[in-house]
């Protein structure tokens, strides 16, 4: 009974109180369905109710737009919160692209390098390279710094650490300090630390080791010292030294490019492999407690760095043929070790006035600069000497030099290494016996008598370091006329211990 109750009820509400009599009239069957009588009330009782229907939408209606800032305010807040959401789909969106780009980003740092710094990224959209050149000299074939990274057994995201050029940098890759030189003033040395030295030693091993170089070379290189440097000139009358001015630091970063360009390789990797042996002058500044490294000068080749001699060797391959070739031309042989540039002639008629223009002009035109306090030309008569040997009538060290070491360890034999040094070496007995070693190989008649005595004053002194093997050089000089030849160095010494054998580069 209540449930019909509501529905009466309801009914009411929905329409009016006269409809629904007149409805439960119809149903009962009290009055017809549709005005069949005269003045039937039942179609007023409906157009009624439907006026009042609209009566009241219209009242709420005028109701609601009575209130105008109401109105405002709740489109207001429509609005904003149309605006929140629109907002946050946009928020949303940008987010998921960022994170898409940011993965694209990662992998493609992860699998190529395109940018390792303003002003030298240039090439690196240039990945050919010239595969029958690089097989002919049995070196690798590279074409980007995947394959760099992938052949030194690191990561492309290491490569590109090592070989990345900025202005400003809170790290350095080099070690910096300087030593005395032998004329006088300082020489910077930059030495790399260990993982920039790693990837130098695995380009000098793999890349710049294989590459033939003039005969006419002999620093740094295997089987070639300073005495294989002298022995053409030994006996000569006439002997002109030169020495390059700055030759490490004249060879910049497009150079040193040039260089692997030259091998075969494309600018890609020859800008890599660049960065990796080149660095800028710096200046080591400190701000709020921070230690920053300011470049203030072009990057160049550093010395210190393993791979440094070997690319001056490379890049003076065109300098040593001329010279080589203008030499001979008028009479000299010429040899070079380093920035040491050498001429000897035995001709009576040779012009060491000719040959020195031509020599001006030919390393001017190669990019270097004859240092102007640097050059001497030494005759018959004088003492001859070339990167510091004797070549008078044979290799030999200064009779100044035999006599001042033989007084030295006549004193360190009668009151011991107290206060005593020979060198730069703290060690004063390794000092001796390496300067012993360096005379038994100059001179070994003359100097393997000196050697055993200083190692006998070394044992007698209880030192416990290890001597240093002496390689054994040839007596006969080489044919004046032609450039050197390379030969392998004598065994080992009996009187040394065998050791293994320690790679030039390593020294650095």
């Amino acid at each position: 009974m209540s449930n019909r109750r509501q529905e009466l009820y309801d009914r009411i509400r929905s329409t009016s109180k006269d409809e629904v009599v007149l409805e439960e009239m119809i149903r009962l069957g009290f009055w017809p369905r549709q005005g069949s009588m005269p003045l039937d009330p039942g179609d007023e009782v409906r157009r009624r109710g439907e006026i009042e229907r609209e009566l009241a939408a219209l009242r709420t209606e005028q109701t609601r737009l009575g209130n105008l800032e109401a109105l405002k305010k709740e489109a207001l807040k429509r609005r904003l919160a149309e605006s929140k959401e629109k907002q946050k789909e946009t928020k949303a969106r940008r987010e998921r692209e960022r994170v898409a780009r940011a993965a694209a980003w990662a992998q493609k740092k992860a699998g190529e390098i395109g940018f390792l710094g303003t002003g030298v990224s240039g090439g690196l959209g240039h990945t050919e390279t010239d595969e029958p050149k690089l097989v002919a000299q049995s070196l690798p074939a590279l074409r980007s710094g995947t394959d760099i990274a992938r052949a030194m057994g690191i990561t492309v995201g290491e490569l590109r650490f090592l070989a990345f050029d900025r202005r400003t940098s809170e790290t350095s890759h080099y070690v910096r300090f300087t030593i005395p030189k032998k004329a006088g003033g300082e020489r910077l040395i930059s030495a790399p630390m260990p993982r920039l030295k790693s990837a130098q030693a695995w380009i000098l091993e793999n890349l710049l080791g294989k590459v033939a170089l003039h005969d006419a070379a002999h620093g740094f290189r295997a089987a070639r010292s300073i005495v294989t440097n002298a022995r053409p000139h030994v006996g000569a009358p006439l002997v002109i030294n030169v020495d390059l001015k700055d030759f490490f630091p004249t060879l910049t970063l497009g150079r040193i490019k040039g260089a692997f360009r030259a091998l075969g390789y494309g600018d890609h990797v020859a800008t890599v492999l660049g960065l990796l042996c080149s660095e800028p002058d710096v200046d080591q500044v400190v701000l709020d407690g921070k230690t920053f490294y300011v470049a203030n000068g072009k990057r160049r080749l550093p010395q210190g760095a393993p791979t440094s001699p070997a690319i001056t060797n490379i890049v003076c391959r065109r300098l040593d043929r001329r010279l080589a070739s203008a030499a001979q031309k008028h009479g000299f042989v010429y040899t070079r070790y380093a920035d040491d540039l050498t001429l000897s002639s035995i001709d009576p008629a040779a012009n060491p006035a000719r040959v020195l223009g031509v020599l001006r002009w030919i390393v001017a035109g190669e990019g270097f600069v004859v240092h102007p306090k640097k050059t001497r030309i030494l005759r018959k008569g004088a003492r001859r000497e070339v990167t510091g040997v004797v070549v008078n009538e044979k290799l030999s060290v200064s009779r100044e030099q035999r006599r001042k070491f033989r007084a030295f360890l006549f004193q360190l034999d009668k009151d011991g290494p107290q206060g005593k040094q020979w060198g730069a070496s703290p060690d004063v007995f390794a000092s001796a016996l390496g300067y012993a070693a360096y005379l038994a190989m100059v001179d070994p008649e003359r100097g393997k008598p000196v050697l055993a005595q200083a190692r006998a004053i070394a044992k007698k002194h209880g030192w416990k370091g290890k001597p240093r093997p002496v390689k054994a050089v040839q007596a006969a000089p080489m044919p004046p006329v032609a450039p050197p030849v390379a030969e392998p160095m004598a065994p080992t010494s009996p009187e040394a211990p065998a050791e293994p054998k320690k790679k030039w580069w390593k020294l650095f």
